[in-house]
């Protein structure tokens, strides 16, 4: 049950019920003291208030969002929910999966470092080990799950007291792990080894303990082979024939990321237009992506119009990821959930990894937005790269009708003033944010979106409308040798694809 004032759940607490409204009261919120003690910020004392008062904060003890009626100190600037800070305190815990030896509580502030998380943390409650172990754990990582599932790894890791003496980095944050304290490890890649906290972290972990829990069963291939030599992919009824195309042909689309089929191995349909990249046919049902603590399953079919991918904020109507979790709604587009870490960007000679909490606004190198949740990060030394998700996933080398030779991506900056993009006629800014994409032979330059389309996910053709709407949305390729001019701008459309909105015809029944 969820608390009516601190909006948290509070295992083994007692409870106030209001019979007429139907809501709970922890009784210590309705009980609270106006000033109270804490074990480990003896030196002052905590004050009770509206956290309306003082801004949006978070309890030291569980993390959680601190609501409503909380205590804190003005003067350390520390949270707590009022059901956490007057907790009973166990003096003595006993738990044989971390130690072996019964655990007494170290009364008062104290800088040790905790053998589990290899963290020092004063206001954490901490406990000790009497006897000549010396062993130290705060209260909360004593009941550490002893094995999980985390989105950075494709395995499972478990907790284990130290590490060989070697060298090891973090598989999350990348930093060094100290062998001497606790750490998740893989039991099948032997030099896999992540901090506990990092491992633990909501945005990481997904909160299950698997400890006695068997493998989930392997889900279903994508694909089954046939005596013919053809495959039957689960998204297409009918059989898919290997191909290798060895000219760049205009009309062919991948129906799994709607990005043209280049001189690449692809699957056409014996029987109709349905084509898939080979990287796109061989895509997993079920994957574990390093953006999101769920599973994720792959769907083959959208309504409403599609989706918005969580990862680059592109709209896609294609082959999509979406979480197994209910009321999840996170949403992957193929291209996005293809990438893993390390992540070998064609424009950058070192390897990169996702960011992991910057301590300033992220800066993608290509497009100069800050508006980016997500990007991958050059951990060299003095390197300091940072991609988008929205830039990493752009195709690196592309074809272009007028050309014979690839098109190679550029960044804004490395614009010239002699660069004219030769679909629209734009002259590219020098020192731009847009990149583009110009071949080095021929000297061809596109803009992106000249080349792409704004919308470079999104399949021709009708878009399923909201339920109840009255215009029918069709997304078409611009062929026609005159091209269209659009009703907002009046400007003849240069893009590879336009929208386009019929209004639904009814007839009366007779």
């Amino acid at each position: 049950m969820d608390c009516n004032i601190c909006r948290v759940q509070k295992a083994g607490t007692n409870y106030y019920y209001c019979v007429e409204c139907d809501v709970t009261y922890h009784k210590e919120c309705i009980e609270s003291p106006l000033e109270i003690s804490y074990p480990t910020h003896a030196k002052h004392t905590l004050q009770l208030c509206f956290s309306s008062l003082r801004g949006v904060h978070q309890c030291i003890i569980c993390k959680n969002r601190a609501d409503l009626i909380i205590y804190y100190c003005a003067l350390c600037d520390i949270y707590m929910h009022a059901v956490c800070a007057q907790a009973a305190i166990p003096f003595f815990i006993d738990q044989p999966k971390r130690h072996d030896h019964t655990l007494s509580l170290f009364p008062r502030q104290a800088s040790l470092t905790c053998n589990v998380c290899a963290l020092v943390n004063k206001l954490h409650l901490t406990y000790v080990c009497r006897s000549i172990c010396d062993f130290v754990a705060h209260s909360d990582c004593i009941h550490v799950p002893q094995t999980i599932r985390i989105s950075r790894h494709h395995h499972r890791v478990s907790f284990t007291s130290s590490l060989p003496l070697e060298k090891w980095s973090c598989g999350v944050c990348r930093r060094e792990v100290d062998h001497d304290y606790g750490a998740y490890t893989c039991c099948v890649c032997s030099g896999y080894a992540v901090h506990t906290r990092c491992a633990l972290r909501t945005d990481i972990w997904d909160g299950i303990e698997l400890e006695g829990v068997q493998e989930d069963e392997d889900v279903e291939p994508p694909f089954k082979g046939t005596a013919g030599g053809t495959i039957l992919h689960f998204s297409h009824g009918c059989q898919l024939e290997f191909k290798t195309s060895e000219v760049y042909d205009q009309e062919k689309f991948c129906q799994a990321c709607a990005l043209p089929i280049y001189e690449k191995n692809f699957y056409e349909c014996v029987e109709c237009d349905f084509i898939l990249h080979e990287r796109c046919a061989e895509a997993p049902r079920k994957k574990v992506h390093p953006l999101h603590p769920h599973p994720l399953i792959q769907k083959f079919t959208h309504v409403e119009g599609g989706f918005s991918c969580q990862a680059c904020n592109r709209m896609s109507n294609s082959f999509g990821y979406e979480c197994l979790m209910e009321d999840c709604g996170y949403n992957l587009d193929v291209v996005c959930a293809s990438i893993s870490e390390p992540f070998d960007y064609q424009g950058h000679h070192h390897p990169l990894f996702l960011s992991l909490d910057p301590k300033e606004e992220p800066i993608c190198h290509i497009c100069k937005s800050t508006k980016v949740q997500k990007v991958f990060n050059c951990i060299e030394f003095q390197c300091n790269f940072i991609i988008c998700f929205k830039c990493a996933t752009l195709p690196y080398m592309v074809k272009y009708k007028h050309d014979e030779h690839y098109l190679t991506f550029c960044r804004g900056d490395e614009a010239s003033g002699s660069d004219w993009c030769e679909l629209c006629e734009g002259k590219l800014a020098i020192g731009g944010k847009e990149g583009f994409y110009k071949c080095n032979e021929c000297c061809t330059t596109l803009h992106i979106n000249c080349l792409l389309g704004p919308e470079p996910y999104m399949k021709s053709g009708e878009t399923p409308p909201k339920e109840g709407g009255q215009i029918r949305v069709f997304l078409q390729r611009n062929k026609s040798p005159s091209r269209p001019i659009c009703a907002k701008c009046k400007i003849r459309c240069a893009y590879p694809t336009y929208v386009e909105m019929r209004k639904k015809m009814y007839y009366p029944n007779f």
